[in-house]
């Protein structure tokens, strides 16, 4: 007799989180795909925050839509308003959004201490999963760089690039390389460096931070000015037709250790 009433009970939860799904679906689609999809933000922010907040009306548990909700305010700098939304999408639906929290805190706001306590919680309670094309150690290992942790930062990097290039088809990627040279350039290990410079430049050739970096090492090493300034050279002319970090953000925000060049 238990038992039957422990299986009715399962049938009926189960039954009721099917339940909920399928009315979130519904007011996602009215409210966001029908609507606040129909505006753009950076100049209708008050129709696509009108029609996110009217779907909350109905059910403020739905987490898209307070993600949605912070989405164009990161973008716009306008950090702390953002964060107040997203940590709610967190609240309801922590596996979906806490690596996007995790990652706003790393590369948007750039609070580092932050950012590493929760991409720690993502990987103690999901694994080290991936958010934004990187596992959560990689960008842990930003962060580290840039609270000037290196030793840290080297060793997390470190095992990110191995995993990629062990277990992940040896697809290596210019930015994990180019990020574990910054934490060899930072801890004076040069000629290590540029070997990582090297292996990022092979895949992107024309990837100019990783050049700029890698001039800095030469000269440090003692090789020709000649060599080191015709690289550095070589950085600048790139950069200036738009080849540097890659990633899909570096349109909303400057990468850690990515060369701002004046050239006026």
């Amino acid at each position: 007799m238990i038992k039957i009433i422990i299986s009715l009970f399962l049938l009926m939860f189960s039954w009721l989180n099917y339940s909920q799904a399928k009315n979130q679906e519904i007011i996602i689609q009215e409210y966001a795909t029908n609507c606040a999809l129909r505006y753009n933000y950076n100049y209708q922010m008050s129709e696509w925050q009108s029609c996110l907040d009217n779907g909350l009306k109905k059910d403020s548990t739905v987490a898209y839509l307070w993600q949605q909700k912070a989405m164009p305010y990161f973008k716009a700098r306008k950090y702390e308003m953002g964060m107040q939304y997203i940590s709610k999408a967190v609240l309801y639906n922590s596996e979906e959004w806490l690596p996007y929290r995790a990652f706003i805190k790393c590369i948007f706001s750039k609070t580092y201490e932050e950012a590493i306590l929760d991409f720690e919680e993502c990987i103690k309670k999901y694994g080290n999963n991936y958010v934004m094309d990187h596992t959560y150690s990689f960008y842990i290992g930003i962060c580290y760089l840039q609270l000037n942790k290196f030793d840290k930062a080297e060793k997390v990097l470190k095992e990110y690039n191995d995993d990629i290039f062990l277990n992940r088809q040896q697809l290596e990627h210019p930015t994990a390389l180019f990020y574990y040279g910054i934490a060899k350039y930072e801890l004076k290990k040069w000629d290590e460096a540029i070997i990582l410079f090297d292996k990022a430049l092979k895949i992107y050739p024309n990837f100019s931070d990783a050049k700029y970096y890698k001039s800095i090492c030469m000269a440090r090493l003692g090789f020709s000015s000649k060599d080191s300034n015709n690289l550095f050279n070589e950085a600048k002319e790139d950069a200036k037709l738009g080849f540097t970090i890659n990633e899909d953000n570096t349109i909303y925000e400057i990468y850690p250790y990515q060369v701002r060049w004046n050239f006026k």
